[in-house]
């Protein structure tokens, strides 16, 4: 059960880290000021979790591997996020967007977690939680207000949304070690997830005015498998780099 504990474990700070660090890249580049200290201040909890939730894999594994090796030393098809995680950033309402359909997996699956039976992941979430309810908040009023404002703002929230849908099935795709630990009481419940997930979105989304795309058939998943985009690789060329440039290294 602790090797199911450790991937489960893993897959939840590897969603954390990779869109914090996509939202990093607009640190010095928000449309506003205010928004840039937000989107900043955002990413900046994102890794904050994954790197509570590292440290901890680090302990259960107990074999030296440090939060360090675990974030910079793997490879891509050894990271679990979520395939909408790792996708470009585009323009402000693509981001705020992918930001949204996140955060509110996030807020539904660590509600859940806060009942988890195992100590860490229910503390964690009790945690996260506030912080992730911020996030929801921030992003939902923005995709609102872009959807719902002018031609042009809303030309670009459907064209992201168009764009970002395509990876949405991937956050449901429960593999049988999600299942059994579910059944356990130790994981999130997909399923109860996805219901509230798509009552939460398909609601703003109609006041934002925005139509969500019919493409069932062009549907990505695979993230639980390590199978990615090839936009992961990017990310992880940039982020890793001095790590594995100079091993060893200390500031």
């Amino acid at each position: 059960m602790e090797a199911e504990l450790i991937e489960y474990c893993t897959r939840l700070a590897d969603t954390s880290l990779i869109v914090g660090q996509r939202l990093t890249e607009w640190c010095g580049h928000g449309p506003i000021l205010e928004e840039d200290i937000a989107l900043s201040n955002i990413a900046l909890d994102l890794i904050g979790q994954s790197r509570l939730v590292y440290a901890h894999v680090s302990e259960l594994k107990n074999d030296g591997t440090s939060e360090d090796d675990i974030a910079f030393g793997r490879d891509a098809n050894e990271f679990k996020n979520f395939l909408l995680a790792e996708q470009t950033n585009g323009d402000f309402g693509k981001t705020i967007l992918r930001q949204y359909l996140i955060s509110v997996y996030q807020y539904h699956q660590y509600t859940l977690l806060q009942q988890s039976t195992n100590q860490f992941l229910s503390a964690f979430a009790a945690k996260s939680l506030k912080e992730v309810t911020y996030h929801v908040r921030h992003s939902g009023e923005w995709v609102l207000r872009l959807g719902d404002g002018t031609d042009e703002s809303h030309l670009r929230m459907q064209t992201a949304l168009n764009e970002l849908w395509l990876f949405t099935d991937d956050l449901f795709d429960a593999d049988q070690l999600e299942t059994t630990l579910a059944d356990k009481n130790i994981a999130a419940n997909i399923a109860q997830i996805k219901d509230l997930w798509t009552k939460q979105v398909t609601q703003l989304l109609t006041e934002a005015t925005l139509t969500i795309p019919v493409a069932h058939n062009f549907l990505r998943k695979g993230s639980r498998k390590g199978i990615h985009t090839e936009q992961l690789g990017y990310i992880l060329a940039e982020m890793q780099f001095l790590y594995r440039a100079y091993p060893g290294a200390k500031w």
